[in-house]
């Protein structure tokens, strides 16, 4: 079994689900004690989150490949990034260590294949919905990709901050997002990305009228697939 490194703690609230739904993956292929081989590196959000509002991705880019280089260190055969918006500096973190980063973006272009999506919806952090490092990606697979009107994005952002990575699960909020994907269908959207790992957290299937494409459980996923090639 291969080893899998997690940079985690963007916000905790969702690393917890990968190590969760990994373990739930090994366990259910193959049986018995089975666990999987996890190293984890947690960083302080605060940090990661100053650098995001102020604007030094270089800074965080910093952190993020120092916390690579110490998985590899560790043993870990490969890497994700576990949280959407980081992936704005994956090639930074990639250029530092030897060993695969499993792109989050990738893992979900190969999902929206499999279910015959191919024009979808994303919801994530403001940077995630308007710059282009993750829009151009699934866009260079050759999806369509759509986010909600402008005058939704803010108030998206600020809930993803403010209440779900401290762990506030507002039933106003489920109501919020729920709306913003209504308007995505309105647009053509077959499908939705929850494009931040804490979105996951509050929308669930039933509160969604597009299929939803949570990304923190398929990056998990593709992390549990690999470890066991």
């Amino acid at each position: 079994m291969k080893t899998i490194g997690l940079i985690g703690g963007m916000s905790w609230e969702s690393t917890v689900p990968y190590y969760q739904l990994i373990n739930e993956y090994v366990k259910k292929e193959l049986g018995g004690l089975h666990s999987a081989k996890i190293a984890l590196y947690s960083v302080e959000f605060d940090e990661i989150e100053k650098c995001q509002s102020e604007d030094r991705w270089d800074d965080a880019a910093k952190i993020l490949a120092d916390a690579a280089a110490g998985l590899e260190k560790c043993g870990a055969d490969f890497i994700l990034i576990c949280t959407n918006t980081m992936h704005k500096v994956y090639a930074q973190v990639q250029a530092a260590v030897s060993v695969p980063l499993i792109h989050i973006a990738d893992a979900t272009g190969e999902a929206l294949k499999a279910a015959g999506i191919q024009k979808v919806g994303l919801l994530g952090t403001r940077y995630t919905m308007q710059q282009d490092f993750y829009k151009g990606r699934l866009a260079e697979a050759g999806f369509d990709v759509a986010v909600p009107p402008e005058e939704m994005i803010g108030e998206l952002n600020r809930i993803i901050f403010e209440e779900l990575c401290v762990g506030e699960i507002r039933e106003s909020s489920r109501a919020t997002f729920a709306s913003a994907i209504e308007e995505l269908k309105k647009e053509g959207c077959e499908g939705v990305i929850l494009g931040c790992t804490e979105i996951g957290l509050l929308v669930r299937p039933e509160d969604s009228v597009l299929p939803v494409f949570d990304t923190t459980v398929i990056h998990a996923e593709a992390a549990a697939k690999k470890a066991l090639e």
